[in-house]
């Protein structure tokens, strides 16, 4: 289908800023830090709250929303999209609160360590140390360490993914499930036909990925790690059940449907949907764009559904 008008709207409105690859890593994270519409939904929830546990580099900050109600609620680890570069919990502070009133689970947003300061594998070693502490720490955050899930967008969504590979592999806590938003699921070489298709004019570009990942890693050669790319992990097997959520105009959209279509294969229960019109990004607009909105509300019905089993 055509892009959607609503986010046809939001594109003519950045058209005139300057592309992210020709920018600065400070002016990039300016920019970003920058974003903001009015009329964003921002369901009510108990608290917000800023706090710091002890990371495999020193201090890492969280953020933790709390829904209505009253607990043990379920704990979702959120890391926010960035490309590992970009971004904070300041930029994703929306998407969480969505997710802590749709899904009823404390959101737990991790404020990884972003490149080119704290290369690759600097994140998911944060991110595997963030699920960890709050599993361990879930009754003080009125969570339930029993159920938890892993949750992310783009670089986000990569991280959830890497998270649920590594608990795999290196042991516990237990996930309930991953929502993996359009991540990034594998190395931008050779690329895929949507990198090429949507390489340019829908937000994200191929250009921005490439600046993305060579600001992420230290070495070409490390694309080919599964903890960098994990569409190249060898076994899938045993992973917990998993929402790919996709768009049509997105040059990661056939990483994240092949991923998805990888799963399957290896056993682990997966949806996976694909939202015709939307680009990447689209999970900052509910309330602005109507079929963000849906999204938002369709990926938390899968969480409390799983939830629910």
């Amino acid at each position: 289908m055509p892009v959607d008008p609503q986010i046809q709207m939001l594109l003519n409105l950045r058209a005139g800023l300057p592309a992210l690859h020709t920018l600065s890593v400070a002016d990039a994270r300016a920019q970003f830090a920058a974003r903001d519409f009015p009329g964003l939904r921002k369901p009510a929830i108990a608290s917000v709250v800023n706090r710091d546990m002890q990371g495999p580099a020193g201090s890492l900050p969280l953020r933790i929303y709390t829904p209505l109600g009253e607990g043990a609620f379920p704990l979702m680890l959120f890391f926010h999209g960035s490309g590992f570069v970009v971004c904070s919990l300041d930029t994703h502070d929306g998407m969480c609160r969505n997710l802590c009133a749709g899904t009823g689970c404390v959101v737990v947003s991790v404020d990884y360590r972003l490149a080119p300061e704290a290369k690759f594998p600097a994140a998911p070693d944060d991110c595997l140390a963030a699920t960890r502490w709050a599993a361990a720490n879930a009754a003080a955050l009125g969570a339930d360490p029993g159920r938890v899930l892993v949750a992310g967008d783009s670089a986000g969504g990569n991280l959830a993914a890497v998270t649920a590979l590594r608990i795999r592999d290196e042991g516990g806590p237990a996930l309930l499930g991953q929502l993996l938003i359009y991540p990034v699921t594998d190395y931008f070489d050779p690329g895929t036909p949507s990198m090429i298709e949507n390489a340019d004019g829908y937000g994200l570009t191929r250009d921005g990925m490439i600046w993305f990942w060579t600001h992420y890693l230290a070495d070409p050669t490390h694309g080919a790690n599964p903890h960098a790319s994990p569409f190249r992990a060898t076994d899938l097997s045993g992973l917990p059940p998993a929402l790919v959520v996709t768009a049509e105009y997105d040059p990661l959209r056939d990483e994240g449907e092949y991923y998805a279509d990888r799963l399957r294969q290896a056993g682990v229960p997966t949806s996976a949907k694909r939202w015709d019109g939307m680009n990447h990004g689209f999970f900052f607009w509910p309330g602005v764009v109507d079929r963000s909105s849906l999204a938002m509300d369709d990926a938390c019905a899968w969480v409390r559904s799983l939830l629910a089993e």
